[in-house]
């Protein structure tokens, strides 16, 4: 197997998700409702309706995450009569796209592909990772988003453009990342070796398997030491 570039999602995978944002998101949302509900059901509501707008936000109708993260919680503010508003509390969530945590084992691994060809694909708005990149000084070869073909992993219009890119067979290439569908499922379905990492130590969905499951990226340094010889 000749592997000549690797491919890496960016939130969950190098930096931490935004999920310690949601729930306060959610809590002001309770807290200026008028109906009696709980947190967790707010969340949830909030994340099928983004989820929904998600998969149809393609193309001529694709719409950038903000976009999509306004609308879905304008959405959930009016089902549960509160009188946040909704551009004004999404706003820490924008601010934490722009400055997540980020893990202590992302500078070692990027650091170890030192002369293989490397790149982030990612869902996220590019403005919004690429301040993410220059705020923890992560060096690549390439940033590829949503916004660059109008389609969300796990469309395979972000692979294909980033294979194209680099003048790239499926099978030279190895994509990391932590969420099942749109990591695992995405590159899979386009030939590319997956690697699924599960930070978090999730149940495996059903569906494709991944090439190599590993819980942080030092276990995905091995991997690809073994791979690369």
């Amino acid at each position: 197997m000749t592997i000549k570039a690797v491919f890496l999602d960016f939130y969950g995978t190098l930096v931490h998700e935004d999920d310690e944002i949601i729930p306060d998101i959610c809590e002001q949302i309770k807290s200026s409702s008028e109906s009696i509900c709980e947190i967790d059901e707010i969340g949830k509501f909030w994340w099928n309706v983004f989820s929904d707008a998600f998969r149809n936000s393609y193309g001529d109708t694709f719409q950038t995450q903000r976009t999509l993260g306004i609308s879905s919680l304008s959405h959930t503010v009016q089902n549960y009569n509160s009188s946040c508003v909704a551009e004004e509390i999404i706003k820490a969530q924008f601010e934490h796209w722009q400055r997540p945590k980020i893990y202590e084992d992302t500078n070692p691994f990027i650091q170890s592909l030192h002369g293989i060809t490397t790149l982030i694909l990612s869902n996220i708005d590019t403005e919004d990772i690429m301040e993410a990149i220059k705020y923890h000084d992560i060096h690549v070869n390439a940033v590829l988003t949503s916004e660059d073909v109008k389609s969300y992993k796990p469309n395979p219009e972000l692979f294909q453009e980033a294979l194209q890119r680099f003048d790239l067979n499926p099978n030279e290439v190895i994509h990391i990342g932590d969420s099942f569908l749109s990591d695992v499922n995405g590159a899979k379905n386009l030939g590319i070796t997956a690697i699924w990492l599960n930070r978090l130590n999730k149940k495996k969905p059903d569906g494709i398997d991944p090439d190599y499951i590993c819980k942080d990226l030092y276990e995905v340094r091995n991997i690809l030491e073994i791979l690369l010889r």
